[in-house]
């Protein structure tokens, strides 16, 4: 047996190793999910871009167009989700990040620059369509390729308290692109009464979020679990639907029923405040309100983000979603009255969306994130989302047809009734959590790589072909188990 002549130097360059390697994924984390930014930023803008357009065109820019233009995002991030779902775990995370990226700043760039042939107003709105359609490819991809990448640096930056580092730069990043959405629009909105300088500044300004990690995503390497792990050919998908249906049922499931009422209150809270202000409302009181209600989203995601550890994902989520229900059910109930005391209606909106971003809004990232070993955890995590997107498109879909069926001519009715059907769901939503969402809460995600490749075994897939070839010896990383002497 050969020993090391001189010990503490081979301690202090593993120690040394290790550092770096923590300090590597600690800036993983980071750029993987700071052009979510972005994504809040676009989802969101939408609502104050809707005014505007809609002060600029008024009878032009009809109801189906403003859905149109609102599903195409979601059409296109169903797509992304998917597709880059399965790039990220069979080509790589690093690949699928620098193409969502790029997918983000074409898209937004060419939102700002829409035009249609020989200036038509109704050609202008079909190119909108199809840009936020390319726009959404890349911010649905954006979704499996940096939760995925972040959570695996996650588990080594915070072993066993993973969950707040990756809300915190997943949701919370987005939830302040929301922010965002609502400040520069009334910030350009201060300075100018050119509504068409509005919206297309504020398309533009989400290409700079992107932009800025391009370089840092080009450095990137893939993690050494993605490495280790990796199936990039015979997956065996028959097999992983065995195993986890019920799992994908719960994220799936759940995941719509949030974005069915985060998506459509959310781009449509624009709208409800303009109507709730009635015509004396300009475009500045509108922004001005929507900021208001869009912050209510950050103490939503840090509560979540700190109750996910402490708690654990499955309670927090059921309880945000709960609270989310029953909330929404007293303001169904009591809506017109509400809406004569104004700051009082924003207000409890506000802490209607606040309770979704606190349990299912933080918790579905991440759980869709660590229930799925790392072989399929881009795919799954794809699914769960692109079942989510779904329900954001049929909510957006009928969110005003719903209104205006339910109130038979009176908005306000339509809107107390949507609120109370939305609630339904969120109250359905927690049930979906408790029932069929395990909490992984403290599981380290080796743990399940190790579980998969087992039951893979024991079904007789050849395990040779887990891997990407670029480790050379399978290891257990530092996280995992101890390195014995």
């Amino acid at each position: 047996m050969t020993h090391c002549a001189d010990p503490v130097p081979a301690c202090d360059s593993a120690a040394e190793r290790e550092k770096k390697s923590k300090l590597s994924a600690f800036f993983t984390v980071i750029f993987s999910g700071f052009a979510l930014l972005s994504d809040g930023y676009q989802v969101g803008v939408l609502s104050l871009v809707n005014v505007a357009l809609n002060m600029q065109y008024k009878e032009q820019y009809t109801s189906a167009m403003s859905t149109r233009i609102s599903n195409s995002l979601f059409v296109g991030c169903i797509i992304g989700q998917i597709g880059f779902g399965y790039i990220c775990d069979r080509v790589g995370r690093k690949v699928g990040m620098m193409l969502t990226t790029f997918l983000v700043i074409i898209g937004a760039a060419l939102c700002a620059g829409a035009y249609g042939a020989n200036g038509s107003v109704e050609g202008m709105f079909w190119a909108l369509t199809v840009y936020r359609g390319i726009l959404g490819v890349g911010v649905g991809g954006e979704y499996p390729c940096s939760s995925a990448s972040a959570s695996e640096a996650a588990d080594i930056v915070r072993p066993g308290r993973r969950g707040f580092l990756f809300v915190c730069v997943t949701n919370l990043v987005i939830d302040v692109g929301f922010v965002l959405s609502a400040l520069f629009p009334l910030i350009v909105g201060l300075c100018t009464t050119n509504y068409e300088i509005i919206w297309r500044a504020s398309f533009a300004f989400g290409v700079i979020p992107p932009l800025s990690v391009m370089y840092f995503r080009f450095k990137m390497d893939n993690s050494e679990r993605f490495k280790a792990n990796a199936m990039k050919k015979n997956v065996p998908y028959l097999l992983i639907i065995k195993r986890y249906w019920k799992y994908l049922l719960g994220t799936g499931g759940s995941w719509f029923f949030y974005n069915f009422i985060s998506y459509p209150f959310g781009i449509f809270a624009g709208t409800i405040l303009d109507n709730a202000l009635g015509t004396s409302g300009s475009f500045v009181q509108i922004a001005q309100w929507m900021l208001l209600l869009n912050c209510f989203y950050l103490p939503g995601s840090l509560g979540g983000a700190m109750a996910a550890d402490r708690i654990g994902r499955k309670k927090t989520m059921t309880l945000g979603f709960f609270c989310q229900g029953v909330l929404g059910v007293c303001m169904g109930i009591f809506f017109r009255d509400l809406l004569k005391i104004f700051p009082l209606f924003v207000v409890l909106y506000g802490v209607f969306m606040m309770m979704g971003e606190f349990g299912p809004g933080d918790m579905l990232g991440l759980v869709s994130a660590e229930i799925y070993p790392t072989a399929i955890r881009g795919t799954a995590y794809g699914w769960s989302a692109a079942i989510g997107k779904t329900g954001a498109f049929v909510g957006t879909t009928v969110f005003k047809p719903a209104i205006e069926a339910f109130g038979k001519g009176d908005a306000i009715l339509g809107q107390s009734r949507v609120f109370i059907l939305a609630s339904g769901l969120a109250l359905l939503g927690s049930i979906f959590t408790w029932f069929l969402i395990p909490d992984y809460s403290k599981k380290g995600l080796g743990e399940e790589d190790e579980d998969f490749r087992r039951y893979l075994e024991a079904n007789g897939f050849d395990l040779s072909n887990m891997g990407d070839g670029s480790l050379a010896v399978e290891t257990s990383l530092p996280d995992e188990k101890e390195i014995k002497a």
